[in-house]
């Protein structure tokens, strides 16, 4: 389900030069937020054995590779990242320095020893359910050995993984990931995460406080809770019963120094009652959701093993706006998935128009190996997708521009997070997660402040108030 999920390519910042002797390691990060949030805790895991942090792969005694597989081309990039590796590992080696080169996330758990076999240059390839032995892995591949760990037992990696250090985590800013769910157990016919993450599984109450604690404790303002269907989350209370994800925002509301709540990514089967009072009663929690419907066809949601129909989707939409009417809703869509008629089509279409997206992510239906879409009759040609995504994609970027236009001229509370490109300018985010480009007169970093809106786009402009 990570099509579900926002996607973004990040590297590990170093904190700080390491000394020439140091074991030094480099991470490149490709998929969801919770890829980013693995890649962290792996990066936690190593400073633990030993290693500091390098934004040069050449300098790099181990190159991560944290992988998604959600889509067929980005599994090709990372063989392409491979193999551009070679003539680093060839360098180093004749300079007398090892390089270990290791695949993780989602496409080492889909394809193992199939990596090792294509790309014999990798070293290690170790699945998602397993970080925490990643130091004893890279230890292994270091003799020699070709390591493949995928295989795990039902086990809570979070309990083995070291917590990040309060340097560590000040370095990350003031937003933070904060894993609570992960796994699915929905079994949507296009999807390949519940082979490559598991079945669902939930953190207790404990863990996700202690963590949210240790954020906020060293100057994290918005904390980002994530799992691949995070309002399915039911994890353990202090009481021993099972809590929802609106309890656990309420309690995470309460933590001194959390400005600002969000969660992704949601199934619109488990928005139950208490989450959606949430969000009536919760000023902490931004007015922002993303919630993927994927089609606006009954029978193609049928076919998608969706287990919804469009109109409960829009009667949700219309339930969740009742109690916030300012809230954003994001979403995603798939076209041209098996069997799909331009009625089908159509009727995402017609959905569309009636939500209202503040944003959207939309994608061609892609093959993946293993799941049952991959299997059906009637797969879609690729020139009628490219026709179908280009109509959605324009209906979607009109309802983005509209919702924008609306905030020109209005007062909106920021946080800052960043410098901005240019001398003297500061980047903030919006309660409906745009960026937000303003003086650097208009506060510091981890300031929450109001701005009028000035000029609207994909990143919009503010002057201070």
């Amino acid at each position: 389900m990570n099509e579900e999920m926002m996607t973004t390519e990040t590297r590990q910042s170093a904190n700080a030069p390491a000394s020439p002797a140091a074991k030094r390691y480099f991470v490149k990060t490709y998929g969801c937020q919770m890829n980013v949030y693995d890649s962290q805790r792996m990066a936690d895991a190593l400073a633990a054995d030993g290693y500091s942090a390098t934004e040069r792969p050449d300098e790099a005694d181990l190159i991560l590779l944290n992988t998604c597989h959600i889509r067929e081309k980005a599994a090709e990039k990372v063989y392409s990242e491979v193999g551009r590796l070679r003539e680093i590992k060839a360098q180093r080696k004749a300079a007398g320095r090892q390089t270990t080169i290791a695949v993780a996330g989602c496409v080492a758990q889909a394809e193992g020893a199939e990596i090792i076999r294509r790309a014999p240059l990798v070293d290690l390839v170790i699945g998602p359910q397993t970080y925490h032995r990643l130091p004893a892995a890279v230890n292994r591949a270091l003799s020699g050995e070709k390591v493949i760990e995928t295989d795990y037992a039902v086990e809570d990696k979070f309990d083995h993984l070291p917590a990040p250090k309060p340097a560590a985590t000040r370095s990350r800013g003031v937003t933070a990931f904060l894993t609570v769910q992960e796994g699915c157990d929905k079994f949507c016919t296009f999807c390949v995460v519940p082979y490559t993450r598991g079945a669902e599984v939930s953190r207790p109450v404990g863990q996700i406080l202690a963590e949210a604690n240790r954020l906020a404790a060293s100057g994290v303002r918005e904390v980002t809770l994530l799992g691949q269907n995070v309002n399915a989350w039911h994890g353990e209370g202090p009481d021993g019963r099972a809590w929802g994800l609106g309890e656990l925002l309420r309690r995470l509301a309460g933590i001194p120094g959390l400005a600002r709540l969000r969660y992704t990514t949601s199934h619109p089967r488990d928005m139950d009652d208490g989450l959606i009072a949430a969000h009536r009663d919760l000023p902490v929690l931004m007015p922002y959701l993303h919630l993927p419907v994927q089609a606006g066809s009954d029978r193609i949601l049928k076919a998608m093993n969706r287990r919804h129909t469009a109109e409960d989707y829009i009667r949700l939409v219309e339930r969740i706006r009742a109690v916030r009417p300012d809230i954003a809703l994001s979403g995603d869509f798939i076209v041209g998935f098996p069997g799909e008629t331009d009625a089908d089509f159509e009727d995402t279409l017609d959905l569309v128009r009636k939500v209202g997206y503040a944003t959207a992510y939309s994608f061609k239906y892609s093959p993946r190996a293993g799941t049952p879409g991959a299997d059906m009759a009637d797969q879609v040609p690729e020139d009628v997708k490219d026709k179908r995504l280009q109509a959605l994609q324009d209906l979607l970027d009109e309802q983005q521009a509209e919702f924008v236009r609306h905030l020109k001229g209005k007062p909106v509370e920021i946080l800052i997070e960043r410098a901005g490109k240019e001398p003297g300018l500061v980047v903030g985010r919006s309660p409906w997660l745009q960026p937000v480009i303003v003086d650097e007169k208009a506060g510091g970093i981890g300031d929450i402040v109001t701005v009028r809106i000035t000029g609207t786009g994909y990143t919009l402009y503010a002057e201070p108030l």
